[in-house]
């Protein structure tokens, strides 16, 4: 009898060196079903970079990624995307001459593989799905607003909304509150928690506000210069006189590998 696989996301021994220089190192780390899991540290950790060998974007070294035990190295990010991998990003991505509504819409009919035939009906395919999902961020009320008058908080909620559209298994959110407000950086991840409850999604994200970090995060990973350094409880990682020393310590704390390979990255 096959055992269901444990972990929604299960990563293995992950490698990345841009030139000679080693920008992720021995990666490992598994995402329970359903969890809301942090992923930190300094600028140029190599939390980006682990994003985007996660999602297809960028092939590993050396390494195994398993999505509900079944590797997913190799495959190309639309592959991973339709298996279930849902990603935001730190910046946001929107049409910004289609409406709210249309941004959804567009989503859908990729995940649907109508986009050889949607014309020229794409206007009234998969609006109530579509209208689903903005009312599920709160966005119902400005389905019909071009996304180029949008506030940036709404954009950020938006790109939730499409980002939701492939009824992700796992998803990837990189600095989702970015750029944003106090106040509206806490209404996104209790959104965000709030749908990982509704729907069971794991959801994997990287952060620099340490305030929706804890508040948020069921768990917490630290990296610095490539390698995780610490895991655990929100208090633990608080505690943690490593982590102390990486956000409070000397400038030269924050220098890391992946800074120098910046240049060399493709």
């Amino acid at each position: 009898m096959t055992t269901a696989p444990t972990s929604a996301l299960a990563v293995t021994g992950l490698n990345k060196a841009f030139g000679g220089v080693q920008a992720v190192r021995d990666v490992t780390f598994a995402l329970a079903p359903g969890e809301l899991l942090a992923l930190i540290g300094p600028n140029g950790a190599g939390k980006s970079t682990c994003f985007n060998m996660l999602n297809g974007q960028l092939p590993p070294d050396e390494g195994s990624i398993k999505l509900y035990g079944h590797e997913i190295i190799g495959l190309k990010p639309r592959q991973v995307w339709r298996l279930g991998v849902g990603r935001t990003f730190q910046i946001t991505a929107t049409f910004q001459s289609m409406s709210v509504i249309e941004n959804v819409q567009m989503a859908l009919i990729s995940h649907h593989r109508r986009l050889l035939s949607m014309l020229p009906f794409a206007g009234a395919l998969y609006k109530d799905e579509a209208f689903a999902l903005l009312d599920l961020v709160s966005m119902g009320a400005q389905a019909g607003r071009p996304c180029g008058m949008l506030a940036y908080g709404d954009l950020k909620r938006l790109e939730l909304a499409v980002a939701l559209a492939n009824d992700p298994k796992v998803l990837l959110m990189d600095e989702p509150t970015a750029g944003m407000a106090p106040k509206e950086r806490i209404e996104l991840m209790q959104l965000t928690a709030d749908i990982v409850g509704q729907r069971g999604i794991s959801v994997l994200f990287t952060e620099h506000d340490m305030d929706v970090v804890f508040a948020h995060a069921g768990r917490v990973m630290v990296l610095n210069r490539g390698r995780l350094i610490a895991e655990g409880t929100p208090a633990q990682i608080r505690a943690n006189a490593e982590v102390q020393a990486i956000y409070l310590g000397s400038g030269a704390v924050y220098k890391t590998d992946e800074d120098t390979a910046a240049g060399a990255a493709p």
